[in-house]
């Protein structure tokens, strides 16, 4: 299958949106989901995305995202790719430790991207092609501080994708999970703590436009941040903790 019709959930800011105008500059048609309705309306009308619809979607409502995928299809024709990019941040303390903000991230980071999964594949695997691509975060590679509901969500997505690709290389599907670092986005403006290798938003889209080109699983950016990550997690948990409280101050 060759269809060039993306499905870009998340689309109405940070690296989504940035995505959306990249996809549709290149000849895509792009299908625009986020709940902000208006900011969708406003990046379908500018000059140069023409090839930009905008379909309002709570990714935590399952009916909504099935009904969501259907219009697209009847109105587009099949999707040939899915990036699910919506996505939140709350920060969690342990001194000050509160549910309802962990289950809000579950609903919108992991069940969001499970309930668009359910609405999407059925017509990649029946069409036997098509790419899945799941937007996690480096910070599901390990635990950080202030971490432990966004960090938990993460990490789930990666598993979930790992274990998805079984089934999908074996039907033609491509299946890619896409761990961004920090890039400058409305979420990341709001942290009090240095971010390094900051990337700004449209040369995260880049990279990210650029993996979903290839085959590879995982898409990652800026690479020697996510390399500097995964070899501190690979030491004894003593020199991990220390080296990272030095590192963020915690």
């Amino acid at each position: 299958m060759d269809s060039r019709i993306v499905w870009i959930t998340g689309a109405s800011s940070g690296i989504g949106q940035a995505l959306a105008r990249r996809m549709a500059a290149a000849g895509w048609t792009v299908a625009a989901s986020a709940r902000g309705a208006e900011a969708l309306e406003a990046l379908a009308a500018e000059p140069t995305a023409g090839r930009i619809r905008a379909y309002p979607l709570d990714v935590t409502n399952h009916a909504a995202c099935r009904a969501t995928v259907a219009a697209i299809e009847r109105d587009l024709g099949p999707i040939g790719t899915a990036v699910l990019a919506a996505g939140t941040h709350v920060p969690t303390d342990a001194r000050d430790f509160d549910v309802a903000s962990i289950r809000q991230l579950v609903e919108i980071n992991l069940m969001g991207v499970v309930h668009a999964v359910d609405a999407v594949l059925p017509g990649l695997i029946a069409r036997r092609g098509g790419r899945l691509a799941i937007v996690s975060s480096v910070a599901g590679y390990r635990g950080l501080p202030s971490a432990a509901g966004y960090g938990a969500t993460k990490a789930a997505l990666i598993n979930f994708a790992e274990s998805l690709k079984f089934d999908l290389d074996r039907v033609g599907v491509i299946t890619q999970v896409v761990c961004p670092g920090f890039v400058r986005t409305p979420l990341t403006d709001r942290n009090e703590f240095p971010m390094p290798f900051l990337m700004e938003v449209d040369a995260a889209a880049e990279r990210l436009f650029r993996g979903l080109q290839g085959t590879s699983f995982e898409i990652t950016f800026p690479r020697r941040f996510a390399f500097i990550l995964k070899l501190i997690g690979m030491l004894p948990y003593p020199l991990y903790f220390a080296l990272t409280r030095r590192a963020t101050g915690k």
